[in-house]
């Protein structure tokens, strides 16, 4: 026997004897036989993290005002919804929301107002409709002072060009104070979109 044959023997396996009876029926894997001593490993539960909400409700307080203020440029606005948490449900959160902003005042508006940009439409929209949008929004700007601002919750992305230039020209027959009360509503839309945007992440585009 050479010394390779050594080595190997040394490793090998002893033969296994031929049994002489039958195994029994196994136990399923999920199942443990009930013997002394024998512990099964409980199911392992992953617990969930914090939701959206459980962060906004405890993050602190300078945080969270400015997070709130990309949804509305009113400090008014954003200090009430962050003094008020912590908030049990979404739902909770958008009638603060909505509390708030009808309580702004006419300088909470204008401030709301000057942090607020054009409409959001898609990316080809100023290029199709140039010409006709700038004379929209020039003619708006200067009767009222301020940028137009409208919700579009709910419209389909070609519809969106139709409904801001209907909109600006059916408002552009209000007087300052209609108009003011119209801002406040479209303002107070657009913070609860924004809100749940935020809180939800953005839906679906149609």
């Amino acid at each position: 026997m050479t010394r390779l044959d050594n080595v190997v023997a040394h490793f090998a396996q002893p033969a296994q004897p031929t049994p002489t009876h039958r195994r029994g029926t196994t136990l399923p894997p999920h199942r443990l036989p009930h013997l002394p001593g024998q512990v099964a490993i409980p199911e392992q539960v992953r617990t969930p993290g914090p939701s959206a909400l459980e962060r906004f409700n405890h993050t602190p307080a300078d945080l969270t005002r400015q997070a709130l203020l990309t949804c509305l440029r009113s400090l008014r606005w954003a200090q009430r919804l962050t003094d008020h948490r912590p908030y049990p449900d979404l739902d909770a959160l958008l009638a603060a929301s909505d509390e708030a902003a009808y309580d702004l005042t006419a300088a909470d508006l204008a401030e709301a107002l000057a942090g607020e940009t054009l409409p959001a439409l898609p990316d080809d929209t100023y290029g199709v409709a140039h010409t006709a949008l700038n004379a929209a929004h020039a003619a708006y700007e200067a009767r009222f002072g301020h940028l137009f601002v409208i919700s579009q919750a709910g419209a389909h992305p070609d519809e969106l060009l139709d409904r801001t230039l209907e909109g600006i020209r059916s408002r552009l027959t209000n007087d300052p104070e209609e108009e003011r009360v119209v801002v406040a509503e479209e303002l107070r839309r657009l913070a609860k979109e924004r809100l749940t945007t935020h809180l939800t992440g953005p839906k679906p585009r149609l």
